[in-house]
């Protein structure tokens, strides 16, 4: 028997694996828009530097129980984000 689950009744979620859960059902929904609904705009694409960030940034969330592991890959995410928004300022 699995420690979440109770006999005769199903799965038990704590508050956080729910937020955790509509994180990722928020994130999904943003990149469906990103990637498949805005595909003919130009002016708005997304880079792959971005694209990149954005998989680091899910790949935090996803192996975030361990600390260091998840804090990392996002930080380098946000890092590589921030990389992305300079080099479009000065292209323009």
């Amino acid at each position: 028997m699995l420690p979440q689950q109770l006999p005769g009744q199903g799965f038990y979620m704590n508050i956080s694996q729910i937020w955790i859960g509509v994180s990722l059902v928020v994130l999904a929904v943003i990149a469906f828009l990103v990637f498949f609904v805005a595909r003919n705009r130009k002016e708005n694409r997304l880079t792959p530097l971005a694209g990149l960030a954005f998989g680091f940034i899910l790949a935090g969330i996803f192996f975030g129980t361990d600390m260091l592991v998840g804090y990392g890959l996002m930080g380098v995410g946000v890092l590589l984000a921030v990389i992305d928004i300079f080099n479009k300022a000065r292209k323009t």
